[in-house]
């Protein structure tokens, strides 16, 4: 990865946290989440307590529907918990805002937009003037690898350069978390492979703390430093668990003992969890 983007994105990291590189912890207090009132109340999410670190990356795995979307668009700020507190760096979130960049399973890239223009968006927003846009959607250009499609757009673009896109958008306004909700699930397996790789290069050089959820669990260990299992609904913690694996991690990680064992243990908390679901909607 080039050297003076990867200068270019620290330098700007530190200006907007007042010289402290490290920022991007994430407390989740007691939050619980219902949806409705009375005869339609459901419940997604109930006394969930979390704190991730500056910098690290965690992976959300559960069963369908157990609210993992939910708590991840909680920390986004499109969702307002109903008791509870979401915080970033001691900031209470109140709504979406530019220290949390988002990336979406579909790729929400504005068709009408060049590559360019998608990229820029967020930076014009924020009130850059039309130079600086240009300066920093250029930067993340280079970052992804796709400097000679600028002025393509969306549909002239496989999915995998999609979501590269995307994810420089979403890094664009220099966030100090990137929130990722199943970015990659709709690509085809060998595309998925490159991205993950290419996501965890990113992450590695720029430190930025990445949540990330997934049904995937060798995604989710391939990925993270810590994974964070959700129960059936109503969605809790049920397991907080650290990924020993070295890094750089490479494909053929898969086959090792202890990626094994850790998917084994993975699966029997969703196996399990997944069975009550399906227990609630028969009884």
């Amino acid at each position: 990865m080039n050297a003076d983007v990867i200068s270019i994105y620290k330098n700007k990291i530190a200006e907007k946290n007042g010289g402290q590189e490290k920022r991007g912890r994430i407390d989740i207090q007691g939050v619980s989440i219902i949806f409705g009132s009375g005869a339609d109340e459901n419940i997604a999410v109930t006394e969930t307590s979390l704190r991730i670190n500056p910098g690290e990356f965690v992976c959300i795995l559960g069963p369908s529907g157990c609210g993992k979307s939910t708590l991840l668009n909680s920390i986004a700020g499109y969702v307002t918990p109903s008791s509870g507190t979401v915080l970033v760096d001691d900031d209470e979130v109140a709504g979406p805002g530019p220290d949390r960049g988002m990336v979406f399973q579909q790729y929400s890239l504005f068709p009408w937009k060049t590559v360019l223009e998608n990229i820029a968006f967020g930076p014009k927003l924020a009130g850059c003037s039309p130079d600086e846009c240009s300066s920093i959607a250029n930067t993340f250009l280079a970052m992804i690898g796709l400097t000679k499609i600028a002025n393509s757009f969306p549909g002239e673009l496989s999915g995998g350069m999609q979501q590269r896109v995307g994810i420089a958008r979403a890094l664009a306004n220099y966030p100090r978390v990137l929130l990722m909700d199943e970015p990659f699930g709709a690509l085809d397996a060998q595309t998925r492979i490159m991205m993950q790789e290419s996501l965890l290069n990113i992450w590695a050089e720029f430190g930025i703390t990445v949540v990330f959820v997934t049904h995937d669990v060798d995604e989710a260990i391939f990925l993270a430093d810590r994974i964070v299992v959700m129960s059936a609904s109503p969605g809790s913690v049920i397991a907080d668990l650290k990924v020993n694996l070295e890094r750089p991690r490479k494909a053929e990680l898969a086959t090792s003992h202890d990626f094994v064992e850790l998917k084994k243990q993975c699966l029997g908390y969703i196996r399990a969890e997944s069975l009550k679901a399906f227990e609630q909607v028969g009884a």
